[in-house]
């Protein structure tokens, strides 16, 4: 059981408290949903429950939280994770070895199990994940999704009472998504209590025995799931769709070349794999219109991410064309024209504030129209407020509003975004929507990797959907 009695916290500097007075109590054995809109206090929550506060994030904490009888304050973080068992929001964060399968066995030796013991452990709980086929992978060559998958089958081998959850389906495909779920029924019956920060609510309806809605470090709301299902209530307090069934995923494919005129990005007869692995793309043929919108999907490790690097010069083709209405283009020059929105923000941030992000990526425009429009944009994505914050204080939600910022600065004439709503609330969800289709009436060609199927319904034209294969399709 944890129990939460009153507890506020103030993080060190800072000058309002994230969580005011939670009060409540998750039973053995069930699970449990906090959510509510970024930076509402859902991630400190999960930092309160797992001991890192106080133990490692020190600022100002008032009332107490207990795991399993005993209070965290009189338990050292070792003596609290033998219990709780923690999925980071970014994976990378918690991984400490250079490939899957010594990362989930890294905790297991360090508490002396014998090999062999070991060995069983990883075999099992990467065939419960399905990531059975990456465990010799290196971990800087696996999807973000992957990651979160070696991530969560690390904590679960070490089978703890209770796990906590933060946002673990932010880079999951669909199908890994429902998967998911039926794992954490399991766990539940095997006892094992689930706590879980999520955004998306439609994959939790069957799973989740209480929700909790937090607004401005405070529960405002709590009941069933049941409670979600209320459309005021939602839009209230910022919250996804209850339920995606309604939401049509079947947008058209990409129409024929000859469609547009030659107003298209076009990458053909593409051919890429990395060293030692199976072939990504062979004589594939893609194009994407200008002036739309068009959603990419697939599986997690299908290429989504790669292709991406691709058109924007990342990554040099080992054979094949690219093309910028109708012109060639080399990678060098796809480098000046695209712009990117790395899958981890975190990647992509490096200044000391949210100012001098956006003048860094404006800085072609002089100082006087970067600084205009650096500051549009903030207003647009509400986040004025935290123009001097350092970039690494903001949640998950609020650097990847910025990056999305940054991206913008640059006018590029091919705007790629990878999972760009990831850890991202439903009013947010749909501002970085509006703005995705404003920018593509533009003329701009926007490309979305994402298995977001709330942001492929209400902002994507075409769908791109790599787990089929295309081959002379396009030409």
């Amino acid at each position: 059981m944890i129990k939460f009695k009153n507890i506020s916290y103030t993080y060190p500097g800072g000058m309002q408290p994230v969580l005011r007075g939670v009060d409540c109590k998750i039973e053995q054995g069930i699970a449990v949903l906090f959510t509510g809109a970024s930076g509402c206090g859902k991630s400190t929550l999960i930092r309160v429950a797992n001991g890192l506060i106080p133990h490692f994030f020190r600022g100002s904490t008032t009332g107490s939280v207990s795991v399993f009888s005993k209070k965290n304050e009189n338990s050292t973080i070792p003596q609290i994770s033998q219990k709780v068992g923690t999925l980071f929001q970014d994976p990378e964060q918690q991984f400490f070895t250079l490939d899957v399968e010594s990362e989930i066995a890294f905790s297991h030796e360090q508490r002396g199990v014998a090999s062999k013991e070991i060995n069983k452990i990883v075999k099992k709980v990467a065939e419960q994940l399905n990531i059975t086929h990456i465990l010799k992978s290196s971990l800087f060559g696996i999807s973000e999704g992957e990651k979160q998958k070696t991530a969560l089958a690390s904590v679960l081998s070490l089978n703890p009472k209770a796990v906590l959850l933060d946002e673990p389906t932010a880079n999951l495909d669909h199908q890994s998504t429902l998967q998911l779920g039926k794992f954490i029924t399991e766990l539940k019956k095997n006892g094992i209590t689930v706590v879980i920060v999520d955004h998306r609510l439609y994959w939790l309806k069957d799973i989740i025995d209480k929700v909790y809605v937090l607004s401005e470090g405070e529960v405002v709301e709590n009941g069933t799931f049941a409670l979600l299902e209320n459309s005021d209530l939602r839009e209230k307090y910022g919250l996804r769709h209850a339920d995606v069934n309604h939401l049509s995923d079947e947008i058209d494919s990409i129409p024929a070349t000859e469609s547009w005129d030659g107003k298209s990005v076009v990458i053909q007869d593409l051919t890429f794999g990395y060293k030692g692995k199976e072939m990504l793309f062979k004589n594939d043929t893609f194009h994407f219109p200008m002036g739309y919108v068009t959603a990419v999907k697939g599986y997690n490790g299908r290429g989504k991410t790669t292709l991406a690097r691709i058109l924007t010069g990342l990554n040099k083709v080992k054979s094949g064309e690219i093309f910028l209405n109708d012109k060639k283009v080399t990678a060098k020059q796809l480098l000046k024209k695209a712009g990117l929105v790395f899958q981890n923000s975190d990647h992509q941030l490096f200044m000391n504030s949210v100012e001098r992000e956006l003048l860094i990526s404006g800085r072609h425009l002089g100082r006087k129209k970067a600084r205009e429009k650096a500051y549009n944009l903030l207003r647009h994505f509400n986040m004025l407020g935290f123009i001097d914050a350092h970039p690494q204080s903001l949640s998950g939600g609020q650097k990847q509003r910025l990056v999305i910022a940054c991206a913008l600065m640059k006018e590029p004439e091919i705007l790629i975004l990878d999972e760009p709503t990831s850890g991202l609330d439903g009013k947010n969800m749909l501002i970085i929507s509006h703005t995705l289709k404003q920018i593509s009436r533009l003329g701009t060609c926007v490309i979305v990797i994402t298995h977001d199927l709330e942001l492929i319904a209400d902002s994507c034209d075409f769908i791109l959907d790599l787990n089929k294969k295309y081959k002379k399709e396009y030409k």
